[in-house]
């Protein structure tokens, strides 16, 4: 093989290392570097200063994150790019820190991932995660926020919300209520009733609260399994990044449950990666696979055809598909 026929090392390194840039960002948001340095505190020592950490330190997590390109150095002062000022900045609608300190500590998503070469060889963990009233849900469902939030707005555009009068809504695996806060706050003579455990309860309403749509939502605490959702009682459901975390028999069966809780002419709305009948794609929604072979008993990313088989054997005739701004897949079922 001659030289110009070997290939580049380049992106094998690239992920050999990736676990740097996942740590850097985390003790950057630790820290709320972006935050300091949008607030004037920018160069090396007024850092340290300000953060309480050490010179050498200080130092070192600026280069990193120069080197990943969410800073700028110029004249030994320090600025945030436009992607970090949106995104890091602490009290931007759209900040992500959140999710980033999910990442460490001995309970943190990077401590769960070593054990990944042994999940793959089982099938799944030695040792099931507890997921029922989870203390992690709790910064979990804040931290996903802001990436849920413009997929909700996108549905409730798609819909025309706004105008659909005195809906009746079902969100099943809510979260904090983002669907909810977003979708009653377009329709002031809507309603929601939120599906969850109890601790993530709290959480949704405390935000649908502060979003001042409180009064016209509700809670029920509980397993979505378990739950009795009713029948014929609601003109809209939501069931977004539920699937991936279930079975094939799960889904199956909480689709049929859903079409019962669902007045005639009632949406089912589902959300979720996606991949490609051939699992060639996309990046994130494979990847994403493996999450759930650590984080779940049976969870998986699954195709198009697989939500279709489901749906259909529910009772929806009518199924629509199509993507959301921010990546996830929404499914329009009735």
């Amino acid at each position: 093989m001659s030289q110009g026929d070997v290939p580049s090392p380049q992106l094998i390194n690239q992920y050999l290392s990736g676990h740097w840039a996942s740590i850097a960002l985390a003790a950057a948001v630790e820290y709320s570097v972006f935050t300091r340095i949008e607030r004037g505190e920018d160069t090396c020592a007024a850092l340290a200063r300000a953060a309480g950490i050490s010179t050498r330190g200080a130092q070192g997590l600026l280069d990193g994150l120069v080197g990943l390109g969410l800073l700028t150095t110029a004249g030994g002062r320090y600025a945030t790019t436009r992607e970090s000022s949106f995104y890091l900045v602490e009290g931007k609608p759209a900040y992500l820190g959140a999710w980033a300190t999910r990442l460490l500590g001995p309970d943190g998503e990077l401590a769960l991932w070593t054990a990944l070469p042994d999940i793959v060889k089982r099938g799944r963990r030695a040792e099931p995660l507890v997921l029922a009233e989870a203390p992690f849900w709790d910064k979990l469902v804040v931290a996903l926020i802001p990436a849920a939030w413009p997929v909700a707005q996108h549905v409730g555009a798609r819909l025309g919300f706004a105008s659909l009068g005195p809906v009746r809504m079902l969100d099943v695996g809510g979260g904090a209520g983002v669907y909810s806060a977003a979708l009653l706050t377009a329709n002031p003579q809507a309603r929601s009733t939120q599906v969850d455990w109890a601790n993530v309860n709290r959480i949704a309403r405390d935000y649908v609260g502060k979003m001042g749509v409180g009064e016209r939502f509700e809670t029920r605490d509980g397993d979505l399994h378990e739950v009795d959702f009713g029948a014929g009682i609601y003109d809209l459901a939501i069931y977004s990044h539920i699937a991936h975390g279930l079975s094939p028999e799960q889904n199956a069966a909480a689709f049929r449950r859903l079409r019962r809780a669902l007045a005639p002419g009632g949406t089912l709305i589902v959300v979720d990666f996606v991949v490609n009948e051939d699992r060639s794609g996309p990046p994130f929604a494979l990847l994403f696979h493996l999450q759930m072979l650590i984080g779940t008993p049976e969870g998986a990313t699954w195709r198009e055809s697989d939500y279709r088989r489901w749906l259909g054997d529910a009772g929806f005739t009518r199924i629509d598909v199509e993507p959301t701004p921010t990546g996830p897949t929404a499914i329009f079922a009735r």
